[in-house]
Parts: C-alpha cells; sequence; structure tokens
C-alpha cells in the first residue's frame, strides 16, 4: 500500500455513525519518500479527502511515509506512535484523539 492509496481508501473505512454532526478538517503531513499533506473534511455525515490539505485545518498529524502505512495497515498503534513521538500532533488534541473511534481498521 502506498500513502495515496491509504488515503483513497479512507472514505470506505469511516463509521459514518461516529461522525454525525461534526465538522471538522483533519490534516496530515506525511514525510519521507512518499511525502504529501493530505486533509480529511468531515461535514455533515459525509468525508472528503483533499490532496495538498486544507487552508485551516483544526487538527494536524505529521508522520513518516513509512510509519503512516504501518499506522494505516493496522500494525502500528496510533496511540502508541505519538507516545514514541513518531507521530506528532497540533491543534485540538481532543478532536484527534476522536480519529480512532470514526475510522475503521
Amino acid at each position: 500500500m502506498t500513502v495515496a492509496e491509504s488515503f483513497e481508501a479512507l472514505p470506505g473505512r469511516i463509521n459514518t455513525g461516529a461522525i454525525a454532526g461534526l465538522n471538522k478538517a483533519f490534516q496530515w503531513n506525511i514525510t519521507g519518500d512518499e511525502a504529501g499533506v493530505w486533509a480529511l473534511q468531515v461535514a455533515n455525515s459525509t468525508v472528503e479527502v483533499i490532496k495538498g490539505g486544507v487552508e485551516k485545518p483544526d487538527v494536524t498529524f505529521t508522520v513518516s511515509d513509512k510509519d503512516w502505512i504501518a499506522i494505516a495497515e493496522g500494525k502500528m498503534d496510533a496511540t502508541g506512535a505519538f507516545m514514541s513521538g513518531k507521530l506528532k500532533v497540533a491543534g485540538d488534541m481532543m478532536l484527534a484523539m476522536r480519529v480512532a473511534s470514526f475510522i475503521k481498521r
């Protein structure tokens, strides 16, 4: 799986019941060989993946491409990655913690 493929598959992995009433933007700054910026715009119980990101995300995750793929494939726990410094979070920390509740593995 590539970084691009992981984000393309993201809308199909969303638990729509868990995003009801949520209108927020989540952004991932991916570093490494497959560097890029991807955002997940959640609004009106729908999601849209935006390559290149958004101007003012509510929360931003910064992670290497290899660690992101490991998280996306379920081989690395996002909380563990955060605690070990592999995943950095900026913005609304409480909102960042909600991501795991609406993205299915």
